[in-house]
This record gives structure tokens, C-alpha cells and sequence, in this order.
């Protein structure tokens, strides 16, 4: 077979590109279905993520006001490096009440957002330091790592809850681009120099 005339498809098995073909046409109807939902909306993406990070702290927020949540959330709290002081500070209760309030800080802000790109901001970046604070803990997690399974990277229920975080920070950090980027985008514009246009 002349490998600069014909092209053999390895999935289907047909020459001459015609298994691409029928992929293709097979996509076609599902692409048009996913257009005409609304798919390629402007922003749909941005808004999405927007709230779905406000439902996460609404209802993760919501926890840290019940006794069963801080007794769960010690040994989160004990072994994180950026967060091992809220206990000495607040004690158990009080550190779990502190995180409610902060992520239903961070909850309201990314909601104002929607209509208040600095505030969005502001919500962004508590809600990256809030991930980066979770994140930390997964190195420093006691029995993290299922010894029955070899250890890493076969995990523990401990990490495998936090590493939910790795997704929810890049959410963060995607919403924090976006609001600076639309925050400082019209002020640009206004610091740009107008043209003049000289004739001679």
C-alpha cells in the first residue's frame, strides 16, 4: 500500500479515509443538537462555573455550622500546613464556624459577580486560597495512601475527598482570569493613546 496515497483507518479499518468520514457524519447530528441548546452561548461556560462554585459554598459552607462537621474536619484541620493554627485559635467549634463564615464570604461574592466583576474578584481569590489551603493537606494527610493497595497513589478516602480541590482551584483560578481580564479590558482601552493621523 502507497502510504502517500492512502490512508488506512485504524479504528475501522477503511482505506482512503472513509472511517473519518463516517465518524463525522455520525458526530454531525449530535454537534447540531449540542448548538441549538445553546452550547456556544457567549460566556455560557463562565457562568456555569460561576455557579456552580456558589452552590459548593452554600452548601459546604452550610456544614461548618453543625457539631458532626468539625469533629470530621479535624484531622483535615490538624495536618494542614496553612491551617494547623485555627484550632489553637478557635478551638474545634470555633475553626469549623470560621470556615463557614469564610466560604459563605466567598459564596456571596463570586454570586455578586455575576453583576459586579470586582467583587467576583474578590470572590475569586478567596475562593483560590481556600483550595490552596485544601489542597496542601493531601502531602501531610496521615494513612493518606492505602497501605493494602501498595500506598500511593492508591487513596484513602481522606485524600481522595480533597482531591476533588485540585478541579475546584483551577474553577477559581479560571473565574479570577476572567473577572480581571473584563475588569481591566475597558480600562485599557481608555489608557490607550488615540491615533493621530497626520497629513502633510
Amino acid at each position: 500500500m502507497d502510504q502517500f496515497t492512502n490512508h488506512f483507518d485504524v479504528i475501522t479499518g477503511d482505506s482512503n479515509g472513509s472511517g473519518r468520514k463516517t465518524a463525522r457524519s455520525l458526530m454531525k447530528p449530535v454537534i447540531d443538537v449540542l448548538i441549538k441548546l445553546g452550547i456556544l452561548k457567549e460566556d455560557l461556560d463562565y457562568h456555569l462555573i460561576r455557579a456552580a462554585m456558589v452552590i459548593i459554598f452554600l452548601f459546604f459552607g452550610y456544614q461548618k455550622w453543625f457539631e458532626y462537621e468539625a469533629q470530621v474536619l479535624i484531622p483535615y484541620i490538624s495536618n494542614g500546613p496553612l491551617i494547623f493554627w485555627l484550632h489553637p485559635v478557635f478551638g474545634i467549634r470555633g475553626a469549623t464556624l470560621f470556615l463557614g463564615v469564610s466560604e459563605w464570604t466567598f459564596g456571596t461574592l463570586l454570586f455578586l459577580g455575576f453583576w459586579n466583576k470586582k467583587l467576583g474578584i474578590l470572590g475569586a481569590l478567596g475562593s483560590s486560597v481556600t483550595f490552596i489551603c485544601t489542597v496542601t493537606i493531601i502531602p501531610f494527610m496521615p494513612d493518606g495512601w492505602a497501605a493494602s493497595a501498595g500506598g500511593f497513589p492508591a487513596m484513602t478516602e481522606h485524600v481522595a475527598f480533597l482531591m476533588k480541590d485540585i478541579v475546584l482551584f483551577s474553577a477559581s483560578v479560571y473565574l479570577l482570569r476572567q473577572d480581571v481580564m473584563r475588569v481591566s479590558s475597558p480600562a485599557k482601552q481608555n489608557r490607550e493613546p488615540s491615533t493621530v493621523v497626520l497629513s502633510h
